[in-house]
């Protein structure tokens, strides 16, 4: 028999996403199972998600985001000024900042971890004022992010991306670029840089081995090889983040980056177009409090948020 918590949840809903029209109704059920007070309120553009966090955060206890990782990320901004716990609802295609977390890719599964109430508090990327949770990159996946058809993402998820990439990755070039690491720089010529801020992201790749979503740093690497056909070889490498031990591949840590193009490059984080180069890019240690599922080995300790 479930107990009143008295919590008030701000469930924000993406009803165009590939699976948030489904998801809803089992999650609202379940946190209403949980004793918990749901106030759904649906967008229709990730603009909409901070302007409603920010109208009606005043009226809740904690915001949870039904949608994929750039609706979560598009949050975060305003998450972090609320002060408020994040819920996560996986409900995109890749769903990395889930995986990361350990949380459940089954909806009402996922709303389970909330109503439990067990928090931990992780880091946010930020380039040029626009937070990422995964990963930030320019060059080829910024490619994929504005040629991938929102049509055939929706229909045919990750499959869609490997369509898209293959064409991508046919006619792609290398772009120079200037990397800028605690006041020094380095010229690279390069067919992507990316800067990672969790774990996981591209549907399972893995940042670098050592790397944590709160472990205060930001990851970079540069894919630096001259011809892109040895990308093939280095698929099991991206999966458990070791590719840093390929000389073609340059690797750094830092809390902060500076990335300088010769002409102005879009950006994508978590998935979205957001900004382009110059770009700043830096680490907000432990900047919001997420719910996820008990502690389990390799991970911090999470605090009971809710008591009932």
């Amino acid at each position: 028999m479930p107990s009143d918590t008295g919590k008030r949840v701000l469930l924000l809903h993406n009803a165009q996403s590939r699976q948030g029209a489904a998801a809803l109704e089992p999650v609202r059920a379940r946190l209403e199972a949980g004793g918990l007070s749901v106030i759904v309120e649906p967008f229709a553009n990730l603009p909409e998600i901070a302007r409603d966090i920010s109208r009606l955060h005043q009226s809740a206890d904690l915001v949870a985001v039904c949608g994929g990782d750039g609706s979560i990320s598009s949050a975060a901004p305003a998450i972090m000024e609320s002060g408020l716990p994040l819920g996560i609802i996986p409900a995109g295609t890749a769903n990395d900042l889930a995986r990361t977390l350990s949380i459940p890719l089954d909806f009402a599964a996922a709303a389970d971890v909330i109503v439990a109430g067990h928090a931990r508090q992780i880091d946010v990327g930020m380039v040029n004022g626009h937070a990422f949770f995964n990963v930030a990159s320019i060059g080829l996946s910024s490619d994929l992010a504005q040629k991938l058809d929102p049509a055939i993402k929706k229909r045919f998820g990750r499959l869609g991306y490997a369509v898209a990439a293959l064409r991508i990755l046919a006619g792609a070039r290398r772009f120079r670029a200037r990397i800028v690491e605690k006041g020094s720089g380095t010229r690279v010529k390069t067919y992507q840089i990316a800067i990672g801020n969790g774990r996981l992201y591209g549907g399972g790749n893995v940042v670098e081995e050592t790397a944590a979503i709160d472990d205060g740093s930001l990851d970079l690497y540069s894919l630096e090889m001259r011809n892109l056909w040895k990308l093939a070889l280095m698929v099991r490498a991206f999966r458990t983040g070791t590719h840093g031990a390929w000389k073609e591949v340059r690797t750094a840590r830092c809390v902060e980056f500076d990335i300088e193009t010769r002409r102005p490059m879009p950006i994508n984080t978590d998935g979205e177009i957001v900004t382009a180069t110059p770009a700043h890019f830096k680490v907000m240690p432990k900047a919001i409090t997420v719910l996820v599922p008990a502690a389990v080995p390799r991970q911090p300790a999470a605090i009971r948020l809710f008591h009932r």
